[in-house]
């Protein structure tokens, strides 16, 4: 499943509609990077050159020149090399390239500094991303650069270099019913991977174990993670971006979760907070219940008509109301809000677009106001309560008790649709879901309802 070389030959239709004659837009491919030695990263295609191309490989460059009658699409890219392709694998070749990805030329990557420049002559503006790759910026101003030496001689340079981002983040923001079908298909492996770590998740097991079972689901279903997995146990749950996943799940923790797939480069987020023993004690149920609440009340604000920050809003109110109500903060709600005391409990922002990339582009505000929304928008939902191990202005019982809960959410026409739903996050859908898994093992769950570790 992936969206046509169609509708890439679309996307570049409309880009350069936008940017209109006279202009020309270089976008290069993302450079391979070396982790170490001779061996490289894991290579991940730049995000705005495969939302205009669906073509992987590094060392490529797209070429838009609106309203040229030869060729208006062009690529560079690496040609065929028997000797290489042995060593690295195929490569599609000039020859292949416009069948394959209906661009409307195609050719030697090795070429370009002699082609590039007669293709910037005569263009008045260039839209590209400066500052995202120093060696190739110094490329770009070279092929201006040598446009403008030959001006006495009758050439045309040109006199503007405009921000790619500025219009083609905001072709990205709206997703097709093309993206909408993959982004669904993302969201449906990071669910079973969620289900396959509320089936293993028990006392004694490591955190690292849990993030392999989350990989070994992604790649068996030829996706990888969309980021870096955070699988936290305990108090790690109470930092926003835990990274070690190496300690131990105990009985009386919760268990936090924060997993996404990528597939077909589009992306998911998931995460989940669930009790390693099977069971929420009593604080951690009303946590977990006061932020399943804030979540479905910012998730109701997502649709047309509502402004970016209503999501936000409708969580903070939901929280703090419940923090109040726990005893957690003291004070009428508009004061809470107000003087933003709330913050010692819920620190971040309750979600953010995403698409080809995890946090997506798209303007948040528009001319300094909060952005209305549309349909074809998708963002995620994730509110949080983290509770500091060392916060001594709570009752010990609820320190070390961290709780978020996201979803992906389309704005569509008919209000918010879940991309995500296919993991439980009801409380009570949670245990019997675990219990029935313990069950499978041969290992019924305790009665205990008791207090959590973090009480004990």
């Amino acid at each position: 499943m992936s969206v046509s070389a169609a509708e890439h030959r679309r996307r570049r239709k409309r880009l350069m509609e936008l940017c209109g004659e006279g202009a020309i837009v270089i976008v290069p491919a993302a450079p391979e990077r070396i982790r170490n030695n001779d061996a490289h990263y894991p290579y991940r295609q730049d995000s705005d050159f495969v939302y205009l191309t669906g073509f992987e490989e590094p060392e490529a460059v797209l070429v838009l020149v609106p309203g040229r009658a030869a060729a208006e699409a062009i690529l560079f890219c690496r040609e065929r090399d028997r000797a290489r392709e042995q060593w690295d694998g195929a490569r599609l070749g000039p020859e292949d390239a416009p069948a394959r990805l209906q661009v409307d030329d195609a050719f030697p990557i090795a070429d370009i500094d002699d082609i590039l420049p007669g293709l910037v002559e005569g263009r008045d503006r260039v839209y590209y991303h400066f500052g995202r790759d120093q060696e190739f910026d110094l490329r770009v101003l070279g092929w201006i650069n040598r446009v403008r030496a030959e001006v006495r001689r009758g050439a045309r340079a040109p006199h503007e270099i405009i921000a790619l981002g500025f219009l083609l983040h905001e072709l990205r923001l709206f997703k097709s019913p093309a993206e909408i079908r993959v982004m669904r298909r993302s969201a449906e492996i990071a669910a079973e991977a969620h289900r396959r770590v509320m089936a293993i998740c028990r006392p004694g097991i490591s955190e690292f174990e849990i993030e392999a079972e989350i990989l070994h689901c992604f790649r068996r279903h030829s996706a990888v993670p969309s980021y870096e997995s955070i699988v936290a146990a305990g108090a790690n749950a109470c930092v926003l971006h835990y990274r070690a996943n190496r300690d131990e799940l105990k009985d009386g923790d919760l268990l936090l979760v924060d997993a996404g797939a990528e597939y077909g480069w589009y992306a998911s987020d998931i995460t989940r907070t669930i009790p390693v023993g099977g069971r929420f004690s009593p604080e951690q149920r009303a946590i977990y219940e006061l932020v399943l609440a804030a979540q479905r009340a910012a998730i109701a604000e997502a649709r047309p008509g509502k402004h970016w920050d209503d999501i936000h809003q409708a969580a903070v109110r939901t929280l703090a109301a419940g923090l109040i109500e726990l005893g957690l903060l003291k004070g009428s709600l508009k004061k809470v809000i107000a003087e933003e005391r709330y913050k010692d409990f819920y620190m971040h922002k309750t979600g953010h677009w995403i698409g080809l990339d995890v946090h997506d582009v798209g303007d948040y505000r528009i001319d300094g106001h909060s952005r209305v929304l549309e349909p074809g928008m998708v963002m995620t939902v994730e509110p949080g309560i983290y509770i500091a191990p060392d916060l001594k202005q709570v009752p010990a019982k609820w320190r070390g008790i961290g709780v978020r809960i996201e979803d992906d959410v389309l704005v569509s026409k008919d209000g918010p649709v879940i991309l995500t739903e296919g993991v439980a996050k009801d409380p009570d859908e949670i245990e019997a879901a675990m219990a029935a898994a313990a069950a499978a093992r041969g290992q019924p769950l305790a009665r205990r309802r008791g207090r959590s570790r973090a009480a004990a």
